[in-house]
């Protein structure tokens, strides 16, 4: 077959035609696909495997045009059919006709694609599309501590290195022209890892300081190399040998060299923060340093065990304000990890934060805990952001004042831009914690972003698909979403990884009603009932039950009852909770509402 007559039989079999048809048939679907993927959170690997396939089909679609024919009898091999028989003419219109309908459909979805955005856009696109820009530039004025070797011939120290580099970092902290990233977020690496540039890159700072931490004894050698982690320049490192009487001395020099060598701005109340000696009496700071050790765990069994080691701290030395606010942190959080009820947890935390500020009024960590306290106890929100705002002031790296502040006072006082800047900025500071991240995706939550609630979520369970509580919150975004099997999964999911948690159980229980399984929801509650005879079970989460039962009367004692034990971080969100949107309009729960959010 010489040149001319293969391209005549090309035209005469409608290859042409058919690439040109497959071709505006691929562009439509890519097009089409480009916007349905992304409606139903469909990842970014789908559109690309969907984009192969249709590019490696247009070869296979020639080789049938050429090798095919369509008869009135079906499809037949081409040379099967002779000339006088060869229909491919009318094929040839029918193709040109149904391109010329896709092209204009075609069309139709690039103009679609094109046009301008209206300023009505509702604000979730509008996020969506910030969440899209570029990171900010890394500042100068930036740094990690990574988790410090513990070279003491005792294993049992590795509270004493930990204590020193988390002192350092809370020094450091304390000066406003620098970014800290908080311990939470540096604990994942070693001391010295292989790859300074990624995981300054991971953490958002461009200086890391590395160090190692040995006590025998009464001595204490403390050694400590600052690294610009962009360019692996070592831009100082120093040896100390001392008596554990001058480890508070220790700490001050790193964080004043480290202030100067990256030019940071400090005020004279800084630099007396980072001078400051907590106190005197060296048991007393190892009590200290076991109780924070304790406390970074975040169990029920540990944060009890915190507060003992606090309260030896104090016993050793009663002036010393950092061992009571390290207690006030440990009795607020009690409840949360079903330690203690919020009575009396939370009316202790409030004593011991009032006494650490009454010894040193300049400690955010008490502050923050007060705040979260008189929110939780007190139900007093304009209060509780006062002292947030207090603990933000004097130190601007604490990550735990922004997270809080978010995640409970400005999201009950329904400052959404605030309580989004507050989250934002949490993670800005601790990017690699789990809990921050979950919380800032569950704020959405609140105001009905539940688009913006699922994709924070499921980010955070890209870092750790183990995180119960990550599964807890995605359900319910899930569920307000109207998905309420995919709701019911993810709080199986989070009863599956922490089984001894009666608050999932019970939000299972809701998904179970609310999905008409009624007899699983029912035997849920019973099992609920029988645990709460022996454990604290939250009233919060016999109130879900109940109402998603059906039973709203059940569910408003259940709620009294939470308001009048002073369950703050349950009631004080019945206003903006959409688990109770079915209780909206009932007599009962307007007038409790009213006495739960009325300015105090």
């Amino acid at each position: 077959m010489n040149t001319r007559s293969f391209f005549s039989e090309l035209r005469r079999r409608n290859v042409y035609k058919v690439a040109v048809a497959y071709a505006v048939v691929a562009w439509l679907l890519i097009q089409a696909a480009s916007i349905l993927f992304p409606t139903f959170d469909a990842p970014p690997w789908v559109m690309k495997v969907f984009v192969a396939v249709v590019v490696l089909g247009f070869v296979p679609a020639l080789i049938f045009a050429w090798a095919f024919e369509i008869t009135p009898e079906g499809i037949k091999r081409e040379s099967e059919v002779e000339p006088a028989q060869s229909i491919t003419h009318h094929t040839g219109r029918k193709l040109i006709a149904i391109t010329a309908v896709l092209a204009v459909i075609a069309a139709g979805l690039l103009v679609y694609r094109l046009r301008p955005r209206d300023r009505s856009e509702p604000r979730e696109a509008k996020a969506t599309a910030q969440r899209g820009s570029p990171p900010p530039p890394i500042s100068d004025k930036s740094i990690a501590v990574l988790p410090f070797d513990n070279l003491s011939h005792d294993a049992d120290n590795a509270y004493f290195a930990e204590g020193i580099q988390d002192e350092i970092l809370t020094r450091l902290a304390k000066v406003a022209d620098l970014k800290v990233i908080s311990r939470t977020s540096t604990q994942r690496f070693k001391s010295s890892p292989d790859d300074l540039p990624a995981i300054a890159k991971q953490l958002g700072v461009s200086h890391i300081l590395e160090g190692s931490v040995q006590k025998s004894g009464d001595a204490v050698r403390v050694n400590v190399q600052l690294i610009n982690a962009l360019s692996d320049a070592h831009l100082w490192a120093e040896i100390y040998d001392r008596k554990l009487i001058d480890i508070f001395a220790v700490e001050s020099d790193i964080a004043k060299t480290i202030s100067d060598t990256l030019q940071a701005k400090l005020t004279g109340t800084q630099a007396q923060a980072i001078a400051k000696k907590p106190t005197a009496d060296p048991e007393a700071h190892e009590h200290y340093l076991k109780g924070r050790y304790f406390w970074n765990k975040r169990t029920g069994g540990d944060l009890l065990r915190a507060a003992e080691e606090f309260k030896a701290a104090i016993a050793k030395d009663p002036h010393y304000a950092l061992a009571y606010a390290g207690l006030a942190d440990s009795y607020v959080l009690m409840p949360a990890y079903a330690a203690a009820p919020p009575e009396p947890a939370m009316p202790q935390a409030k004593a011991a934060a009032l006494k650490a500020l009454e010894l040193d009024d300049t400690l955010a960590e008490a502050h923050t805990s007060l705040a979260m306290a008189v929110f939780a106890y007190d139900l007093d929100f304009q209060r509780s952001a006062a002292e947030y705002e207090k603990a933000i002031a004097l130190d601007p790296n604490y990550a735990t004042a922004h997270h809080w502040y978010a995640n409970a006072t400005l999201a009950a006082l329904k400052q959404w831009d605030r309580m989004t800047a507050e989250a934002d900025r949490a993670v800005e500071l601790d990017p690699l914690s789990l809990i921050i991240n979950a919380d800032r995706g569950a704020n959405f939550i609140y105001p009905h972003r539940y688009d913006d609630a699922i994709a924070a979520l499921r980010k955070t369970l890209q870092m750790d698909d183990r995180f119960g509580y990550a599964h807890m919150w995605l359900g319910q975004a899930l569920q307000f979403k109207g998905d309420i099997e995919g709701a019911v999964a993810e709080y199986t999911k989070a009863v599956q990884l922490e089984p001894n948690d009666t608050g999932y159980l019970a939000i299972l229980g809701v998904g179970q009603a609310r999905a008409g399984r009624r007899a699983e929801a029912e035997n849920i509650l019973t099992r609920l009932t029988e645990t709460a005879k022996s454990k604290y079970v939250s009233n919060y989460s016999f109130a879900i039950l109940w109402l998603a039962l059906g039973n709203k009367e059940k569910a408003m004692e259940q709620l009294e009852l939470s308001y009048r034990s002073h369950a703050g971080t349950d009631i004080n969100f019945i206003h903006i909770d959409p688990m109770f949107d079915d209780l909206r309009g009932y007599p009962a729960f307007d007038a409790l509402v009213q006495q739960v959010v009325k300015p105090k």
